[in-house]
């Protein structure tokens, strides 16, 4: 299971930025939409065999964010 919930992280994120979903999407090369697709279903953004296998070993996955550089 992943313990973070990614899309809300996201949306924290760009707002601690002062990024709209539109312009976030245009400096990773994508379209809004997809953004928004993504933030609305957050279940595709990781795969689901990839979270499996890790369950199946006993782990949990948490992710930790770090800016660049850092």
């Amino acid at each position: 299971m992943i313990k973070n919930n990614l899309a809300v992280d996201l949306k924290i994120k760009c707002l601690e930025e002062g990024t709209t979903q539109a312009e976030l999407a245009d400096k990773a090369g994508t379209s809004a939409s997809y953004v928004s697709r993504l933030i609305n279903n957050p279940d595709k953004l990781v795969n689901k065999v990839f979270i499996e296998l890790y369950e199946s070993l006993g782990y949990d996955i948490e992710l930790h964010y770090v800016r660049n550089g850092e």
